[in-house]
């Protein structure tokens, strides 16, 4: 079935209707601090000494090849009950490939997002998720979800789930959507963007 076209009017309306999602979120992390310092810091200080073994765990002890930068996204995927097989994105590979194919996802499902991230050597605060959805080269959503605080642990990844979303449903919601997506943090460090196509069909093969 040929996509919908849309006029510049109805792009529009769309944009207007996700505007909600580009609200700005109100948090400030705590002084970024490196390993050494929380370790010295917490000898006579008990809430210091909770925060690492809560990052940490009880050890501190934490062995990270020197060479990897300290966070490393790995996997994006697509969480959905009903989709017929995984939907996942290996994010070690060719970013730009991501840009020649589309995931498929029915009209009016349930989703979330998965992000699968390792952090290597040092504490990380105010890491961010922050999704930009496009049709048409026209913004119609923009999310951003706080991830939080991780300590390292190279050797196992974390995971971040976001909020569930419904995807759109109806003829004009059909077609292509170009998401760009980027993982950061309250510092504005880049650790890794990408784009990626969504296809919003009437069923997942049609």
């Amino acid at each position: 079935m040929a996509e919908q076209e849309l006029t510049q009017e109805q792009l529009a309306e769309l944009a207007v209707a996700n505007d909600e999602g580009d609200a700005k979120i109100n948090y400030k992390p705590p002084a970024q601090k490196t390993l050494q310092e929380i370790q010295e810091l917490d000898k006579d200080d008990e809430s210091l000494r909770k925060y690492k073994e809560a990052l940490l765990g009880n050890s501190g002890g934490v062995t990270a090849d020197p060479t990897l930068p300290n966070i490393v996204v790995t996997r994006l995927t697509l969480m959905c009950d009903s989709a017929p097989s995984p939907l996942t994105l290996d994010l070690l590979g060719d970013l730009e490939s991501f840009k020649k194919q589309s995931f498929v996802l029915k009209e009016g499902v349930e989703y979330k997002i998965k992000i699968s991230f390792k952090v290597n050597s040092e504490i990380v605060s105010g890491l961010k998720y922050i999704q930009q959805t496009f049709r048409k080269g026209v913004r119609i959503d923009k999310s951003d979800y706080m991830v939080g605080s991780y300590g390292p642990r190279p050797q196992q990844e974390y995971e971040f789930l976001t909020t569930p979303e419904e995807a759109p449903k109806g003829m004009l919601a059909r077609g292509t959507y170009t998401i760009k997506s980027k993982f950061t943090d309250d510092d504005k460090h880049n650790h890794l963007s990408w784009e990626w196509n969504l296809n919003i069909k009437k069923e997942w093969k049609d």
